[in-house]
């Protein structure tokens, strides 16, 4: 009698729904957002320039260029996840994030805590970022929803 152990299931792993055709919208905005962040970093360094001098406006264009990267890795991580296999969707998006926001922390805590000139830019540059991105974001799959 065959030890129900040995068995090998059938099919292990479960049907998963077909993959679509074409993935690459998932990234499809990603040029588009990165162009406006590149603008955005353009006027965050020449605005800090103009208010702070030189640390004001390195800081600045350093605040957005974190949150251009974060933003960006989080999109490929997920994007990727979800062409290999979506069940890697929520534990890779977690541990991205919590990747990224440890990051972001750590960032913040060594800015505020120097006397660097410009560590005022650096957080508005963030903040500014944040703002930016979740915008056009939004405004592009607004617009992508809204056409179909």
């Amino acid at each position: 009698m065959p030890d129900a152990a040995d068995e090998e299931p059938e099919t292990p792993l479960p049907d998963l729904p077909p993959l679509p055709a074409d993935p690459r919208w998932r990234v499809e905005h990603l040029p588009f957002l990165s162009a406006m962040s590149m603008a955005l970093l353009t006027f965050a360094a020449s605005a800090g320039f103009f208010a702070g001098g030189a640390p004001a406006a390195l800081g600045a264009a350093a605040g957005v260029l974190i949150v251009t990267v974060s933003y960006t890795m989080s999109t490929l991580v997920i994007a990727w996840a979800d062409t290999v296999r979506p069940a890697l969707l929520m534990p890779l998006g977690l541990l991205t994030y919590t990747v990224k926001y440890t990051l972001l922390g750590v960032i913040l805590a060594f800015g505020v805590s120097s006397d660097w000139g410009g560590r005022t830019a650096l957080g508005l540059g963030i903040v500014v970022g944040v703002m930016v991105w979740t915008a056009v974001q939004a405004w592009w799959m607004y617009r992508k929803t809204a056409r179909k």
